[in-house]
């Protein structure tokens, strides 16, 4: 389960899929965002069928990694940028899905007639 209001980072270039989640961490340092600031960083592997989050919860570094077998996860296109998603798409994304098709419903606040 993700953490309600927690921020979802995705590099979109592929990295060396060797890395542990302390290199990721360095990754992400070097890239400018505090890798303990309770952001969740998503990395993908060159063949695109692999995915790996790190997350620093507090108490210590979390990494979920995961492996299609027949398919490729749906990847922002390659670029020297990170990309955010929010809880839905990253939830899309690690299921196999295409994470650009889900799109936050705005609910409008209600207001009080007086």
């Amino acid at each position: 389960m993700i953490p309600s209001g927690v921020e979802v980072y995705v590099a979109s270039t592929p990295v060396d899929f060797r890395k542990g989640p302390l290199s990721l961490m360095a990754l992400i340092r070097d890239g400018g965002i505090d890798p303990f600031s309770g952001a969740l960083h998503v990395f993908r592997s060159k063949r695109a069928d692999k995915i790996k989050i790190v997350w620093f919860d507090g108490t210590g570094v979390c990494l979920f990694a995961k492996t299609l077998e027949e398919t490729t996860f749906c990847w922002p296109k390659i670029a020297p940028t990170r990309v955010r998603l929010n809880q839905a798409q990253l939830l899309a994304l690690v299921d196999g899905l295409d994470w650009k098709k889900v799109r936050p419903v705005r609910v409008r606040r209600p207001q009080s007639v007086g």
